[in-house]
């Protein structure tokens, strides 16, 4: 996200201090870099134009990476459309200013009345994911008097060798409809009075740093939509979901955003179909960063730990997952202290809450520690574990830092619970 190091105040987000964040906005909090996301989008609007197709392909970000206001109307102004999961995410959406008609609507379990408040809205499609839900959405649309736009998101069977809590496009997960199954439902889509079959979607998965998978995938996807075509079901858009990983540890660099496009690109120069992209992690993850404050030291025989002030409660990935972040302070390293593998742990009475295991660094009491990459599935993701309210959220631009999200207070956790007569 473009850190650079001030001698005098240490890390700094575009021309912002973090010491200055934490002094105003308190920690743990989360810091975005305006430039950063905007860096991100503009990267793939630039590799889908470098192949021809930036007049007939659309970014939509999963706003499930990240779903403050803010990012939504930044990416809005950007020109990008939204993937959401979820009738709340569609609200947020359209609060931000995003456009109803650039909105696709992906999940495994869409509630009639979320379906009934997308048509309303006027969304740009459907990405189905069972016959059951075409059947429910035929007659949620019938109802208001309308034709629903769908795409059917097909699984393509296809090992996205990511971790298997974020591998969607194996014969066993829950998401899609099955490859060999897609035709018929195909057919039986066209059959029903209330929908209109727009085109197809695929999603393999998430944290994809080999793009060879997701090209295995396009291949299958367009001898599905040619066989179609060939009975008659001709499809306006392709949908190709999203999923490109991005830089977790220093070492492993993740690919840049037009070498992972192009072997799918490449594919699609002579077609006739739209393009459609969901990506996520990839535009907000190296965006955004947790600044933590260290609450005490604790030696131990075997291990020493540094106990910070956020939690899994505010960064769930490495609990879940066993996630890495790297982990930097944000003062000079070894101002005044020997550098010791720690274990950077919270206060949340959990085993599992952990930020990071084995972390060389050299600590005080007091000092500040940026988590990075903690831009997608972190705020987005934070609970309120042991009452604890979660993170404010700052916004860097140039040298302006602007609160984004205030911090919770305790009373307002539990504000909708009562106590029995």
């Amino acid at each position: 996200m473009g850190l650079t190091h001030d001698g005098a105040r240490g890390l700094q987000v575009e021309s912002v201090a973090l010491e200055d964040i934490a002094e105003r906005f308190g920690t743990p909090c989360y810091v975005y870099s305006r430039l950063a996301l905007t860096a991100a989008y503009v990267g793939y609007r630039n590799a889908l134009q470098a192949h021809g197709l930036g007049d007939r392909a659309l970014v939509c970000y999963a706003v499930k990476a990240n779903s403050n206001l803010a990012i939504l109307n930044l990416f809005a102004r950007l020109g990008a459309g939204f993937d959401i999961v979820s009738g709340g995410e569609l609200a947020r959406v359209l609060a931000a200013g995003g456009s109803a008609d650039k909105i696709v609507f992906s999940g495994v379990g869409k509630s009639r009345e979320e379906m009934r408040a997308a048509l309303e809205a006027g969304i740009h499609c459907f990405n189905v994911e069972s016959t059951g839900e075409l059947e429910q959405l035929n007659e949620v649309a019938g109802s208001l008097d309308r034709r629903a736009p769908v795409s059917l998101r097909v699984n393509p069977d296809v090992d996205a060798k990511t971790h298997p809590y974020i591998s969607t496009g194996l014969k066993t997960a829950k998401f899609g409809v099955a490859f060999d199954q897609a035709f018929d439902t195909y057919r039986r889509a066209a059959s029903l009075p209330h929908l209109a079959v727009k085109g197809i979607d695929c999603h393999i998965g998430s944290q994809l740093l080999d793009p060879a998978p997701a090209a295995e995938a396009a291949d299958k996807v367009l001898g599905l939509v040619d066989r179609l075509a060939a009975t008659g079901i001709v499809l306006e858009h392709i949908d190709l979901g999203g999923g490109m990983g991005i830089q977790y540890r220093r070492e492993e660099p993740a690919p840049a955003t037009a070498d992972y496009l192009a072997p799918m690109l490449v594919k699609f120069a002579s077609r006739r179909e739209s393009l459609i992209f969901e990506p996520g992690r990839s535009l907000v993850g190296n965006a955004g960063l947790l600044l933590t404050r260290v609450q005490v030291l604790k030696p131990g025989a075997e291990k020493h730990f540094a106990v910070v002030d956020a939690a899994m409660n505010d960064m769930m990935r490495p609990a879940l997952y066993d996630a890495w972040h790297d982990i930097v302070p944000v003062a000079t390293v070894g101002a005044g202290a020997a550098a010791m593998p720690y274990e950077i742990v919270g206060p949340v009475c959990e085993s599992g809450d952990f930020l990071g295991h084995d972390r060389s660094l050299a600590l005080q009491e007091g000092d500040l520690l940026a988590i990075l990459s903690a831009g997608a599935y972190g705020m987005a993701m934070a609970s309120n574990y042991n009452s604890r309210p979660r993170a404010a959220e700052v916004m860097v631009d140039g040298d302006a830092m602007h609160l984004i999200r205030r911090r919770e207070n305790v009373a307002e956790l539990f504000a909708l619970e009562s106590v029995l007569p």
